[in-house]
C-alpha cells in the first residue's frame, strides 16, 4: 500500500529530467496516472495491464465525481471522501471496471444519509443494460439530437491553411419511457460504399469518412461493423453517444485580415477586415475576433462597421464582438494605440489572431443525419428532434 507515496517524487524527478510520460515505471510497479485541475488520480499495476483501458478508467472516473460533486478538486475530494470510497467499491472490482454509469450509481449512492436499512442495488446493476433502468416513464417522449462540430484551424497571413481539422461530437437528450431501442443512420462513406449507393442519390448521397471514431458504451460495435448502423438502448437523460474527427482541408470559415500601421514610436494603428466565407443563408452569432497588440499600449481608439471593440489589457488583446455575423459578408474595424516603446513587440514576438463563433444549422463536414427510428415494445410514437451546430476549437490565423 506504501508504493503510492513513491508516486510524486518520482514524477517531480521525471518532470525535472524531461521524461515524464503517462507512464511511470519504478521498481517493476506501473504508475498509470492522469491530472484533473489540482488531483492527481493514479492506478498501480504489478502486470502489463491494457494502459488505454486504466486511462479510459480513470476518465470515466473523473465524470463520474464530477456529476456528484459539480467539480473535482483538492477540497471536493477532502468533502466528499466517504462517497468516494463507496463509488470505488462499485466502479472497481479486483481491478477490473464494473458499473461506471453516473446515473445508475446515483440511484443506490446517494449524498444524503441513509437510516439503517438494506439498500439494494438497481436491476441495471446486474443486467445486461448496465446503464439505464427499467420501468422509466414519460408523459411525452421525444428525442433531442444535437450534432456539434469544431474547428481546428492555422492559417498563414496570405490565406494558405496550414493545418485544419474538423472534432465532431453527437449528444443525446433522451426523454423516452420503458426500453426503447435506437436506430440511427448517417451519411457514412463506408455504408454508401457498402450499399452501392452514389453520388447519384443527390444530398444524401454524398458520404463523409469519418476518423478516429469513438461511441458510448450502449453502442452495438458488431452490427456497426457489419451494417454501419448505429444500433443502441440509450441512457436516460444528456450523454455523448458519439465522437470523431475528420482531418480534411477546410475553407476557413471567417477570414480575418489585420494590417499594422506605425507611426515614428509614438502610435500604432490596425486595420482589421472579417469576411464569412460560408453560405449566406447561415448566420455566425456571438463571433469574437481577438487580435493581440503589444503589452505597453495605451489610450485606446476604436471605429467599427458592425460590433463594439474593446482593448482587454489582461489578454493583451483588442476584442471585437460582433453578436450576428451572415454568410458573405464583409466588415471592418480601426483602432488606434499610443505607445512610449517600439521595441515591446520585438521581443515579444507576434501570436496570431484568434477568432470564436458558432454557426447554428451548419456542418463543415456534411454530417447528415439520415434516419432514426425508435422502436419500444408499447409501440407509443416519439418525436426526434435534430440540430446541427459549428463552432471554432483551436481557430487561429496568423497577422501580416
Amino acid at each position: 500500500m506504501s508504493c503510492i507515496e513513491k508516486f510524486m517524487p518520482l514524477l517531480v524527478e521525471k518532470e525535472d529530467e524531461g521524461s515524464a510520460s503517462p507512464v511511470l515505471v519504478h521498481q517493476g510497479i506501473s504508475y498509470t496516472y492522469i491530472k484533473y485541475m489540482n488531483v492527481y488520480l493514479v492506478t498501480v499495476s504489478k502486470k502489463n495491464t491494457n494502459v488505454i483501458l486504466v486511462l479510459s478508467a480513470l476518465y470515466k472516473i473523473v465524470e463520474v465525481f464530477c456529476e456528484y460533486f459539480k467539480t473535482l478538486e483538492e477540497e471536493a475530494v477532502r468533502d466528499n471522501f466517504v462517497i468516494i470510497y463507496e463509488l470505488f467499491d462499485e466502479m472497481l472490482d479486483f481491478g477490473y471496471p464494473q458499473t461506471t454509469e453516473s446515473k445508475i450509481l446515483q440511484e443506490f449512492i446517494t449524498q444524503q444519509g441513509n437510516r439503517l436499512e438494506t439498500v439494494r442495488p438497481p436491476m441495471a446493476v446486474t443486467n445486461a443494460v448496465s446503464w439505464r433502468s427499467e420501468g422509466i416513464k414519460y408523459r411525452k417522449n421525444e428525442v433531442f439530437l444535437d450534432v456539434i462540430e469544431s474547428v481546428n484551424m492555422l492559417a498563414n497571413a496570405q490565406g494558405t491553411v496550414l493545418r485544419s481539422e474538423i472534432v465532431g461530437s453527437i449528444r443525446f437528450r433522451v426523454v423516452l419511457s420503458g426500453m426503447p431501442e435506437l436506430r440511427l443512420g448517417l451519411n457514412d462513406k463506408v455504408f454508401f460504399q457498402q450499399s452501392g449507393a452514389s453520388s447519384r442519390r443527390g444530398n444524401g448521397g454524398k458520404g463523409v469518412e469519418l476518423e478516429d471514431i469513438k461511441f458510448h458504451q450502449c453502442v452495438r460495435l458488431s452490427r456497426f461493423d457489419s451494417e454501419r448502423t448505429i444500433s443502441f438502448i440509450p441512457p436516460d437523460g444528456e450523454f455523448e453517444l458519439m465522437s470523431y474527427r475528420l482531418t480534411t482541408q477546410v475553407k476557413p470559415l471567417i477570414w480575418v485580415e489585420a494590417a499594422v500601421e506605425r507611426h515614428a514610436h509614438s502610435r500604432v494603428e490596425y486595420m482589421v477586415k472579417a469576411k464569412s466565407q460560408f453560405k449566406r443563408q447561415s448566420v455566425a452569432n456571438h463571433v469574437e475576433v481577438i487580435i493581440p497588440v503589444p503589452s505597453d499600449v495605451s489610450a485606446p481608439k476604436f471605429k467599427t462597421g458592425a460590433g463594439t471593440a474593446k482593448y482587454v489589457p489582461e489578454l493583451n488583446a483588442i476584442v471585437w464582438s460582433i453578436r450576428s455575423f451572415p454568410g458573405g459578408r464583409e466588415y471592418i474595424m480601426r483602432s488606434s494605440f499610443m505607445l512610449p516603446s517600439i521595441g515591446s513587440e520585438e521581443i515579444e514576438g507576434r501570436p496570431p489572431v484568434n477568432v470564436k463563433f458558432e454557426i447554428p444549422y451548419y456542418t463543415t463536414s456534411g454530417l447528415q443525419v439520415r434516419y432514426l427510428k425508435i422502436i419500444e415494445k408499447s409501440g407509443y410514437q416519439a418525436l426526434p428532434w435534430v440540430r446541427y451546430v459549428t463552432q471554432n476549437g483551436d481557430y487561429q490565423l496568423r497577422m501580416t
